[in-house]
């Protein structure tokens, strides 16, 4: 990290003083905290160095980039370095003013807009000598504002996806500090298919079966040629069609077989259906595929439809989900945190976009539950239980709030909030004892009940490690209780879990 420059500050009283004002660089609010608390969404570590007069906060990140998060809920990173984020603040003292722009406006526009702010400045306050004597000290050179916008555009572009400040409590993250446009998700997550298919145009046929036989590859292979499509890509269509079928029935299988079939060779008829039947998934997937002996436009008109219905030829149309598996396949796990966490702020922020199209008065809560199941598979359960707590309250029938509910509990033990799984787990045994509708008529003869069960005495056990032992016997209890109501063959998948952990709690003074 360099911060040569935050050193000098810290040693010299004198310079300390400069930076605090008028540059508002102020050291010693650095022993205030920010306004809240806060946290990288990656992670990271974070530690504060300063704060300004209105409450914004100073970071410093793990890798050396300097955060700055205002006191409304916005921040970014603006330097990559410590010294360059103080040689920006000193050469622009009204920085905050010149986040939306860019090399992109001109120099011209550049130069009269921080003008105008420095002018302001000037009304109030000097700031010439006072720059000309603080960057003399700390040996930054005179660098022209063109030069110095460009920094703090570049270093703007960097906060996400590393970089995303959450609010510590509510999880929500911190808007961004610019209005610059990025790329959208879909252009990192299919830039390596879009370079293998090149490779697989080249014809050779050991890099055909070295990346069909790789299923992240091959994916996304197939995904760049969903939106890349070439007469002579149908050899190796066939190629990565007959590997997907190893996975089973995959959006890409389907995929697959459909950019084979708009060729409209009957040859293919064969092979697609040797695909189709390669399971029971994926006979019911491609279940429709026309007869072997239909006709190329029969073919042809599977393929289209099934084309128009679910795929396309612009990435833009694909569901979000799509382009945030296919990073976390590709281990792009930020990237896909960062989509996830904005999505799921949306929809907290107005839950109305979660109403049906067709029904405003139904909501459609299968977007939360898929956000849910997504933070769960990136390890990240702080979010994946924001979702689903909101998930859960939404549900509408008894079943579906204990399902919900009972998903919630497992999340919170694995999270290590016993205690809050245990208020969860009560929840769900008030919807037992009075649901409310009869979708629950049939649960204790069915897995629900089994599961119910199963999940007290985990939580049960968590507790007791946890040296919670009230805690832990009363949700025996209660798991004791469900127990005693389920059927002999539901009970008896959990009798066993039961006794270990009564012996268990048995132990325990």
């Amino acid at each position: 990290m360099t911060d040569h420059a935050l050193r000098l500050l810290r040693q010299d009283p004198r310079l300390a003083a400069l930076a605090a004002f008028p540059f508002n660089f102020d050291l010693d609010r650095a022993a205030h905290g920010h306004v809240e608390p806060v946290r990288l969404a990656s992670g990271g570590p974070l530690e504060i160095v300063a704060g300004d007069d209105t409450g914004g906060t100073y970071f410093v990140c793990a890798d050396g980039s300097m955060l700055y998060a205002s006191s409304d809920g916005s921040a970014g990173i603006i330097g990559s370095t410590v010294d360059e984020a103080l040689e920006m603040l000193i050469g622009l003292p009204g920085w905050g003013s010149c986040t939306h722009l860019s090399p992109a406006d001109g120099e011209q526009a550049i130069r009269e807009r921080v003008t105008e702010v420095e002018d302001e400045l000037r009304e109030y306050y000097g700031i010439d000598e006072e720059r000309a004597e603080l960057r003399a000290a700390l040996g930054f050179p005179d660098r022209s504002p063109v030069e110095l916008v460009a920094r703090l555009h570049s270093a703007l572009l960097r906060t996400e996806p590393d970089f995303l400040l959450l609010n510590d409590e509510e999880l929500c993250g911190y808007d961004l500090l610019d209005d610059h446009p990025r790329p959208p998700l879909w252009e990192p997550v299919l830039a390596a298919g879009r370079a293998d298919l090149s490779l697989l145009r080249s014809g050779d046929r050991a890099v055909w079966d070295a990346l069909a036989a790789d299923a992240v590859r091959r994916r996304l292979a197939l995904r760049a040629a969903q939106f890349d499509r070439a007469d002579g890509d149908l050899g190796l269509l066939r190629h990565l069609l007959r590997h997907e079928a190893s996975s089973s029935m995959t959006d890409e299988l389907r995929l697959a077989a459909v950019l084979v079939g708009l060729h409209g060779d009957t040859d293919d008829l064969p092979l697609l259906h040797e695909v189709r039947e390669t399971d029971f998934d994926t006979a019911c997937g491609l279940s429709d595929l026309p007869e072997r002996g239909a006709d190329a436009s029969e073919l042809g008109r599977w393929a289209r439809e099934l084309d128009d219905a679910l795929f396309g030829t612009d990435p833009a149309d694909e569901p979000a989900c799509t382009w945030t598996d296919l990073a976390m396949d590709q281990g792009m796990t930020e990237l896909a945190r960062v989509a996830l966490i904005r999505r799921l702020d949306g929809v907290v922020m107005d839950q109305g976009a979660l109403r049906h199209p067709d029904d405003p008065k139904r909501l459609n809560t299968s977007s939360l539950r898929s956000l849910a199941t997504a933070f769960e598979r990136l390890g990240d359960l702080s979010q994946a239980l924001r979702a689903q707590r909101l998930y859960a309250v939404l549900q509408v029938t008894a079943w579906d709030r204990v399902s919900a509910l009972l998903t919630q509990a497992r999340w919170e033990r694995e999270a290590g909030q016993p205690l809050e799984a245990v208020c969860t787990l009560a929840s769900l045994r008030a919807t037992l004892d009075a649901p409310g509708d009869d979708s629950l008529r049939h649960w204790q003869q069915v897995n629900l009940g089994r599961f119910t069960a199963a999940e007290h005495y985990a939580l049960a056990r968590a507790l007791a490690a946890a040296n919670l032992p009230e805690q832990a016997r009363a949700v025996l209890m209660s798991g004791d209780a469900i127990l005693g109501e389920l059927s002999e063959t539901a009970a008896k998948a959990v009798r066993e879990l039961a006794e270990e952990t009564a012996a268990r709690l048995r132990g325990i003074s």
